[in-house]
């Protein structure tokens, strides 16, 4: 597992107008932690930090150490705030992470085997997702980075339902907790190969 860390600093200058200030003259990007069992903290990051971090697609489902002075926060990335044009992060919602309690994220889903899948290479079919990441509750120490899902063994007109993904121990599907056991992928016939019927 990659460790991710930042380090951040109190915030006391707050509003709109302070959030402003602080984008525009020290490259910074504020933020606040909230959850557990203390009180909401403004703090602020530097752009370029953080940016670097959500580089990495794990760090979106991935317990993050905030380095805050001579304290550290560990914190879930909750929310992000960006600008509408330029997608840069305008603002970040931190949840704070409790060792022994659960919490519920979103974990993104990894396709393996798709090129050999019995569908694709002795049907003739392309394969289509229909989500890319689940919803998960766990343990903080239980978290995984994504989950893999198995195309190898999917056959033409098949669908693949959360119900037949591999899940890791102490993990529970937030969807299917509820009893929706949503299409994860499906192989379907080739469009090229139906238009080429059609003109013939």
């Amino acid at each position: 597992m990659t460790e991710f860390a930042l380090n951040a600093e109190v915030r006391s200058d707050l509003g709109k107008g302070a959030s402003r200030r602080l984008r525009r003259n020290a490259s910074l990007v504020p933020a606040v932690i909230y959850g557990g069992d203390k009180a909401p903290q403004s703090i602020s990051l530097l752009a370029k930090d953080l940016a670097k971090l959500l580089e990495n697609e794990a760090a979106f489902s991935h317990v993050i150490t905030l380095n805050i002075g001579n304290s550290a926060e560990t914190v879930l990335i909750k929310a992000l705030q960006r600008h509408p044009a330029k997608s840069f992060v305008l603002h970040a919602d931190f949840l704070r992470v409790v060792a022994d309690h659960k919490l519920t994220a979103h974990v993104p889903l990894h396709f393996i085997n798709q090129e050999t899948a019995v569908g694709v290479k002795q049907g003739g079919g392309e394969i289509s997702h229909t989500i890319n990441e689940v919803e998960v509750s766990c343990l903080p120490k239980d978290l995984p980075e994504f989950i893999e899902v198995d195309m190898a063994k999917v056959e033409l007109n098949q669908i693949i339902h959360l119900s037949d993904l591999k899940v890791p121990a102490g993990v529970e599907l937030v969807a299917l907790a509820h009893g929706n056991d949503l299409a994860v992928a499906n192989i379907h016939p080739s469009r090229v190969v139906k238009e080429e019927g059609a003109a013939e």
